[in-house]
């Protein structure tokens, strides 16, 4: 067995987890230990952030003026930054993440997965309502395939409420709705519209609703007022997508106060062609985390039963392409280890865990701190999390 070390969150220490990880450092050797008893876990809800779109370790922790958000949750909580990572393209990496399984999908691959998702596995155990489990996402028709995989124990009955934040939240539904103001139909053309509007959140699956009538009366309610009463659709420049997804799922937190939530980013693929983009956008998904944050803290129901994850689905390659930008295809460790940052009330405070870990074990390590199990995925339980 591997000996552990755990060592203050600073900059210093910030800078030489970076560094580590870009250059290679040996790591302590096989995980440990389990989260141990749930019966007393403070953590009542988790925010889990898919950083996704392929972001290195070194431009985030490894560059802690990039990110100063993320520096602030993780002085006060976890620093894994030996998250092995599979390369497996934006779609499998992220639902791998969601699943516990390494999932081996086509770069456009649009269909579902097989295996469970944390969704399902935390609504069946815990019977909870769809309003429950919310996936804010910018992946396009991909993101509402992380909602439920196909495995008939599971599947559409214990999926997730999804809104794809680019898709409903943008200029062209704002306008749908400030032409009837609300969630009523006068004529055929208000009528499909608001079918138009209905339809970009899934609330169905197999035949089989999600939402009761109850539920998707609040939801649309809340779309609506989004649209009409906030700046989110007015949201633009780069990184907008992602943006508006984070935007709304702090939303979602302090108006549903679900015991899941997962938000799904992809902006900063933008580095294939430029690094200074790519560079950009990591800076405003700092700031929208920094927002879901502050909103966490000033919130009594959330203030201390709340986790966040923070974690990339893979990161990128170790040298400039011809474009000044990056790519992932070069089997380095900057492509090949992402580092995750966990925060909560039942997490140890300012402690860097540089054990050997994969981001397919934050299903089992999640569902676990809720008080669940996830009984297909093949990730193992984080080590020593808790304080």
């Amino acid at each position: 067995m591997g000996q552990r070390n755990f060592d203050p969150v600073t900059r210093r220490g910030f800078l030489k987890a970076g560094a580590a990880i870009a250059g290679a450092a040996a790591l302590q050797g096989p995980l440990l230990g389990a989260l141990g008893p749930t019966s007393s876990s403070k953590t009542k809800r988790v925010l889990l952030v898919l950083f996704a779109g392929g972001v290195r370790s070194k431009d985030t922790i490894g560059t802690p003026a990039n990110v100063p958000n993320l520096m602030r949750l993780a002085e006060k909580g976890i620093v894994l930054p030996n998250c092995r990572s599979a390369n497996l393209g934006h779609y499998g990496a992220s639902l791998s993440i969601l699943t516990g399984v390494p999932e081996y999908m086509g770069i456009r691959e649009n269909s579902r997965g097989y295996n469970p998702t944390i969704f399902e596995y935390v609504r069946k155990e815990l019977t909870l309502p769809a309003s429950g489990a919310w996936l804010s996402a910018n992946n396009g028709s991909q993101g509402v395939n992380f909602a439920y995989g196909l495995n008939r124990q599971w599947g559409a009955p214990y999926g997730a409420n999804v809104i794809d934040g680019d898709g409903i939240f943008n200029q062209e539904f704002r306008e749908v709705i400030g032409q009837f103001g609300t969630p009523r139909a006068d004529s055929a053309s208000d009528a499909d519209a608001m079918a138009r509007l209905r339809g970009a959140i899934e609330q169905k699956g197999d035949g089989k609703a999600v939402n009761d009538e109850a539920t998707a009366a609040r939801v649309e309610k809340y779309i609506v007022d989004e649209l009409t009463k906030s700046e989110t659709a007015s949201l633009t420049g780069p990184g907008a997508g992602d943006a508006k997804a984070l935007r709304i799922a702090g939303n979602i937190l302090q108006i549903f106060k679900p015991t899941l939530t997962c938000v799904s980013l992809t902006n900063a693929d933008v580095a294939h062609g430029s690094y200074n983009a790519y560079v950009d956008v990591i800076k405003r998904n700092d700031q929208e985390l920094g927002r879901i944050l502050d909103a966490v803290q000033q919130d009594a129901g959330l203030r201390d039963s709340t986790s966040v994850f923070v974690v990339p689905e893979f990161g990128r390659d170790k040298n400039l392409n011809q474009r000044n930008g990056l790519d992932h295809g070069d089997g380095s460790e900057e492509l090949n280890r992402v580092a995750c940052v966990a925060w909560g009330p039942d997490f140890k405070s300012g402690k860097t865990i540089t054990t050997d870990c994969d981001t397919i074990d934050l299903c089992p390590t999640i569902c676990r701190m809720l008080g669940v199990e996830a009984p297909l995925a093949r990730g193992k339980i984080l080590p020593r999390l808790l304080g």
